[in-house]
């Protein structure tokens, strides 16, 4: 979604990993709770307290872990969900220690709603290619410590229902991934499109600053040959009259709208005051650039200043623009937390491609991100 008054995206796919996450935890949690309840009240004969303490006990803490880590998390680690995979395909195996005959004969037992909570959690958490056979990995546990517990259990419908449990689950987070990545899409493109009305606004804003003055030092010199100050050839007037004709000829000759040059610190300055719940400072070189140059300093500038804002946990950002040798340079700095740079996945788009691969993509230009426990520096830089 959109920042209010910004030209700024935040990723689709990005809220939809922070909303499994958050979701996960609350789901995996209750069933977790729910599951130490109903195997404490069925723990009736073969149930072997000697197996079921230990495994509840397990189940508690991981459970406690589970929530924790995914409900501060911004999506659910491959670490935590394959890990609930594997306690929870241990308590399958150990069924008939730890269920009572009747649930057994039901398919209503404690531990059959935390294997379909695992189904959930790794669909939703991996792609179809994982999801699938971690999936079939834990109905098959179940299924084998159903036999295992009680030989002669039928096992075909809860085999059925954990099929269709795993490619329903499987089937719509391809749905979401896609849509998703069509929204992000078009995201970007509404973001890079606001960025150019901008640029095109000030381009429009500088012509007719140049045809002002223009219309303004030509009607002078008019004037003046108008009311006889010079009654005869001037030096004077001959290199006025050519002045105006020089720069009525720069503005019929002007070049396109993509190549225009274009105030890149007003640029700047108008994109850092539309960032929300951040405060800039800045420190602006007033510089001329071509139009595409400023519009990649813009987009750059734009998801540097709103990462601050979302992810940095401080509300000060620094913005400053530079020119050393004949290089063009734009910082944006902030003092929070940081990040490890090397471990940014690689759908986050917002540093690698709004950032990274929008500068180095332009001759001449590159961009850099230093990050650590003392805040945050992305530079960028063009030379002419």
């Amino acid at each position: 979604m959109s920042l209010p008054g910004s030209t700024r995206y935040d990723s689709a796919t990005r809220h939809m990993a922070r909303t499994i996450a958050r979701t996960g935890a609350g789901a995996r949690g209750v069933v977790g709770f729910v599951a130490i309840v109903a195997a404490t009240l069925g723990a009736v004969p073969p149930v072997s307290f000697a197996w079921l303490a230990p495994a509840l006990a397990a189940d508690l803490v991981w459970t406690g872990l589970f929530l924790w880590v995914a409900w501060r998390g911004r999506r659910l680690p491959a670490w935590l969900v394959a890990g609930d995979a594997v306690i929870t395909v241990a308590l399958c195996l150990a069924q008939g220690h730890l269920v009572g005959g009747a649930a057994l004969e039901g398919g209503s037992s404690w531990i059959a709603g935390l294997v379909t909570m695992t189904i959930v959690v790794s669909g939703v958490t991996w792609r179809p290619w994982v999801a699938v056979p971690v999936g079939l990995v834990v109905a098959g546990a179940y299924l084998a410590g159903m036999r295992l517990a009680a030989p002669y259990q039928e096992v075909a419908g809860t085999l059925g229902i954990h099929l269709v449990q795993i490619l329903c689950i499987a089937l719509l987070m391809t749905l979401l991934r896609r849509s998703a990545a069509s929204a992000d899409a078009f995201l970007r493109e509404s973001a890079r499109a606001e960025i150019a009305l901008m640029a095109e606004r000030l381009r429009r804003e500088d012509e007719l600053r140049q045809v002002g003055s223009v219309h303004e030092t030509s009607l002078h010199t008019l004037t003046m040959v108008g009311l006889g100050t010079y009654d005869k050839p001037s030096p004077t007037l001959r290199r006025q009259a050519l002045a105006d004709l020089a720069a009525l000829e720069k503005l019929r000759a002007r070049p396109s709208a993509e190549s225009a040059p274009i105030a890149l610190d007003a640029l700047l300055d108008e994109v850092a005051g539309r960032v929300t719940g951040l405060d800039v400072r800045k420190r602006l070189t007033p510089e001329t650039v071509p139009g595409e140059v400023a519009e990649r300093f813009a987009r750059a500038v734009t998801e540097a200043l709103a990462n601050v804002a979302l992810h940095s946990g401080v509300r000060e950002a620094e913005l400053v623009s530079s020119r050393c040798d004949g290089e063009i340079r734009v910082e944006v700095a902030d003092a929070g937390g940081g990040f490890d740079v090397e471990r940014v996945p690689s759908d986050r788009f917002g540093v690698r491609g709004s950032i990274l691969d929008t500068m180095r993509s332009l001759p001449n230009a590159g961009a850099d991100i230093r990050s650590g426990d003392q805040g945050t520096r992305v530079s960028l830089w063009w030379r002419p």
